[in-house]
């Protein structure tokens, strides 16, 4: 059997490996049109494919309250054809094209991605210029959308066992911040908007100085810059301003509990914490927290909670990534028999264990092998490295973060993952939900 010492020598070795791995830089070149639109490529001809991807600063978090759901119904209209894409053909094309193609809304920004054969290239900059400049917005089009969107929430939220969780979550920790809402939005706005208004909200945000084109692949760089100048430059720059919410949530100050009944099976415990937003020092180090408490098989709450005393089924921390302040959380389901206090207990008495005793030197080495790999892992294909680059430019104003941000969690130290479960793992600055059997009640 191995001694202690010669396997934290190795997990050196490989955390030595793997991060001169990912030492191996991402060449990029970006850019800013006239219209304020920012452009970065990276060109990688080891295969011919290229990632065609444009990322709009604009998620839930950007809308009016009174009607929520917006950026992620625009994902949704974006497909629906344009002046010169027949409705319901945007997908055809692509397809046609050998591409794969999709999208994403969050709190904070709306994503879509073209991966496309390289010759495909100059289609795909068509058809992202196509639906930015002459998006179809009208009632048969957004009647669509309608259904299309109630009919997602119904299936992912409202009618899905524990699907509710991250709306009840988000807003019970968030009293004032637009992240009290979750970007599905509800039926009832999308419903009572008016075609103007769609056409505004598109009007504010889906302009060219509120987007990042991120491309990555077999192309060549020059050629490729005469391509984005044909199809982007001439599109007009927006003039309206931009909505960024200035709103700081109050400090928590008080446990906040609460009781759902839900359409399960077993019992469930929610634990959040507001924790500082991504990019800080504080974040990283409660990524790697999490990491610890609940990453694989051998993490604390696995290992304890699942495995040794059985009172779970699964134990999962993680950190939302978000551009404000966001949230810590802990989910757990109790298994047969299990009183959703004793998860409780039982998830509490491992947060306690990190607030009190210092990682051993096995741990915080397979806490860093870990985030190295998943660093590199990130930037393993073209799309990953098309999206990574674009939201680094979006939200931290530096696209070279894809090479040197693992440097910043390389930089966490043992003292660090302790400080920071004392200082925000506590139970004034929590939100615990119980999900119950409706049974039950």
């Amino acid at each position: 059997m191995s001694s202690p010492k010669k396997i934290i020598a190795l997990a050196g070795f490989l955390l030595t490996f793997l991060w001169a791995g990912a030492q191996n830089r991402i060449e990029f070149t970006e850019y800013n049109l006239a219209n304020g639109m920012h452009v970065i490529l990276h060109q990688d001809n080891s295969t011919p494919i290229v990632a065609v991807t444009i990322s709009y600063h604009v998620g839930s978090k950007n809308e009016n309250p009174e009607r929520t759901g917006f950026a992620h119904f625009f994902e949704h209209l974006m497909f629906e054809g344009s002046e010169y894409i027949g409705r319901g053909q945007f997908d055809q094309i692509a397809m046609n094209a050998g591409a794969q193609l999709n999208a994403n809304t969050s709190f904070d920004r709306t994503f879509y991605y073209l991966l496309l054969p390289s010759n495909q290239l100059e289609l795909g900059l068509w058809m992202e210029s196509e639906r930015l400049l002459h998006l179809r917005i009208d009632s048969i089009g957004v009647e669509t959308q309608r259904a299309v969107v109630k009919e997602e929430r119904s299936q992912s939220y409202d009618n899905r066992p524990y699907g509710s969780i991250m709306e009840k979550t988000f807003s019970t920790a968030f009293t004032t911040h637009p992240y009290r809402w979750m970007p599905i939005g509800s039926a009832e706005p999308i419903n009572q908007a008016t075609i103007d208004e769609f056409r505004e909200f598109h009007s504010i945000y889906y302009v060219p100085n509120n987007a990042t084109l991120s491309i990555a692949g077999d192309i060549d760089i020059e050629q490729t810059k005469v391509l984005v100048e044909k199809y982007f430059s001439t599109i007009p720059r927006g003039t309206r301003e931009i909505y960024r919410p200035a709103i700081i949530e109050p400090a928590q100050t008080a446990e906040v509990r609460d009781t759902v009944y839900d359409n399960i099976q077993l019992p469930a415990v929610i634990e959040a914490f507001h924790i500082p937003a991504m990019g800080t020092p504080d974040y990283y180090a409660l990524s790697m927290l999490t990491t610890l408490l609940s990453d694989g098989e051998s993490s604390r709450m696995t290992k304890s909670i699942v495995d040794k005393q059985q009172k779970a089924l699964f134990v999962s921390a993680f950190p939302l990534a978000l551009e404000d302040p966001g949230l810590f959380m802990i989910f757990g389901i109790a298994n047969a028999g299990i009183d959703p206090l004793e998860l409780e207990e039982a998830i509490n008495t491992e947060i306690a264990r990190t607030q009190r005793e210092e990682l051993t030197d096995r741990e915080f080495k397979k806490l860093q092998n870990k985030m190295v790999n998943d660093f590199v892992t990130a930037n393993s294909t073209m799309a990953g490295i098309a999206e990574n680059l674009s939201d680094y430019h979006m939200y931290f104003g530096d696209a070279n973060l894809i090479n040197n941000e693992i440097d910043r969690y390389m930089k966490v130290t043992k003292a660090d993952i302790k400080r920071v479960a004392n200082q925000y793992l506590t139970k004034e600055n929590r939100v615990v939900l119980h999900y119950l059997p409706k049974q039950s009640m």
